[in-house]
């Protein structure tokens, strides 16, 4: 008797495990950073998976910021998350500024390879550096179209822009003395509050991402950084080495987004989460749809 026991005990112990390790099955888990932009790249990166294999996806969305995503995948608790070329350059690898595109995909592709073993998949095309905006009808009106048309007329514009900005060796002190800059007053507030002060007049120039959604929103203008001077920004899916190893599919189908997003098509993807309030879930959705690559 205790034998027969013993044995059904056995083989249910077995059973329970093969079925605890079918459960699993394919698996990986993305995350984003705590911000729309982040949010819309990640569950495009989901879905695309999700439709196009038999791969399932957990989602880690709105995780904090770059350290908690950085600091998440390096001990493997995310597989893939989406991530700009600037800041893996100087946050991440602590590398100084380098303005050259090219120059910095290869170097952040190379150590991060080296480094940590993530991989740099292909950039997905639109580079969200900082940029300074105004008021489309106050720039027009003063044929300011490039950061060096700001120059004569600064002195009678208030910037206002977030703490972070006026601490960045890209920020305000490098950008105001590589262009000769000269504005009558600053005002430092909190990032959700610059946009809100543009609008009511309180300041005319601001720092900018240029693909934020309240740009379009609000009718500013991006000026055009005519000497080159903030870094490059440009999004890429980065995705661990070890997961690549176990589901290689993911770099073709991944890849299918390179190229596939402009300054403007990101613009226009957070203008429709934040401002018109479509669901992340929604707006990744349709963007796929409509280039084919879900059904």
């Amino acid at each position: 008797m205790f034998k027969k026991l013993s044995a059904l005990l056995l083989i249910s112990a077995f059973s329970l495990a093969l079925l605890s390790g079918c459960s699993g099955g394919k698996q990986i888990v993305i995350g984003s950073k705590n911000f729309t932009e982040s949010e819309i790249l990640a569950e495009m990166m989901a879905q695309l998976i999700e439709k196009n294999t038999d791969i399932k996806v957990e989602r880690k969305i709105n995780m904090g910021g770059t350290l908690v995503c950085f600091e998440a995948i390096k001990k493997g608790q995310i597989d893939l998350y989406p991530e700009y070329t600037g800041t893996g350059l100087m946050e991440e690898l602590k590398l100084p500024v380098n303005n050259n595109p090219d120059e910095v995909y290869q170097t952040v592709s190379k150590e991060f390879q080296e480094q940590f073993q993530i991989t740099w998949l292909k950039e997905l095309g639109f580079n969200n550096t900082y940029a300074l905006a105004m008021p489309a009808e106050l720039a027009e009106s003063n044929n300011i179209k490039t950061i060096s048309d700001l120059v004569p007329y600064s002195k009678n514009y208030v910037f206002g822009g977030e703490q972070e900005f006026f601490n960045r060796d890209d920020g305000y002190s490098g950008l105001t003395s590589t262009y000769g800059l000269t504005f009558k007053d600053t005002a430092k507030m909190d990032p959700s509050l610059k946009y809100q002060a543009v609008s009511q007049g309180q300041i005319q120039v601001t720092d900018a991402f240029a693909t934020d959604g309240q740009l379009k929103a609000l009718s500013l203008t991006i000026l055009k950084d005519d000497k080159n001077f903030f870094p490059p920004y440009y999004a890429a899916p980065i995705i661990r080495d070890d997961t690549l190893k176990k589901y290689p599919e993911l770099e073709d189908l991944l890849n299918k987004l390179g190229g596939l997003i402009d300054d403007q098509t990101m613009q226009d993807l957070n203008y429709k989460a934040d401002t018109e309030k479509q669901s992340i879930e929604q707006v990744a959705t349709d963007f796929l749809t409509a280039n084919g690559l879900i059904s």
